[in-house]
């Protein structure tokens, strides 16, 4: 890919990820600071680059940055002598998202099954879904386990 060709792709590419990020329940701005911090070669961005690079109000990006650093998905860094703060994603291992993962994926299990058990009729048709839905999240929580497991035995 030619340069000139590279900075409209990643711009692209931002806006994908930021609508992807929208249907995991994320707001249009954070969904899009991700996407820049993911996507440009650049990882760490000053509050003005923000601002200037996603052309939008100080305080749409200030509120974005609160709610990600609030949610654990970004941080800041600060440098000796600079004043500025440089927003980043905050380093995770592979283990830490998978439990993330995992612990909401039982939180969500854990409401479908009170809801199984409010159900009048256990048979009906809300409820037989639910009871599928329940088998098929435990399993996946089961292989999960497994699964970390032998990816420790293989790195």
């Amino acid at each position: 890919m030619e340069d000139s060709e590279r900075p409209k792709k990643q711009k692209e590419l931002i806006e994908h990820i930021g609508r992807q990020n929208e249907r995991e329940g994320f707001q249009p701005v954070p969904a899009r600071i991700m996407g820049l911090l993911m996507v440009m070669d650049k990882e760490e961005y000053t509050f003005e680059e923000i601002v200037e690079e996603m052309q939008i109000s100080k305080s749409s990006v200030s509120t974005a940055l609160k709610n990600l650093e609030i949610r654990g998905i970004i941080e800041y860094i600060t440098y000796p002598g600079d004043r500025k703060r440089y927003f980043r994603f905050v380093s995770g291992e592979i283990d830490g998202i998978v439990n993330d993962m995992e612990a909401k994926m039982m939180k969500s299990l854990e409401t479908i099954k009170q809801i199984i058990e409010l159900k009048k009729d256990p048979n009906s048709r809300n409820a037989m879904f639910l009871k599928t839905i329940s088998a098929g999240m435990e399993f996946f929580i089961q292989k999960l386990d497994e699964l970390k497991i032998e990816y420790k035995k293989n790195k």
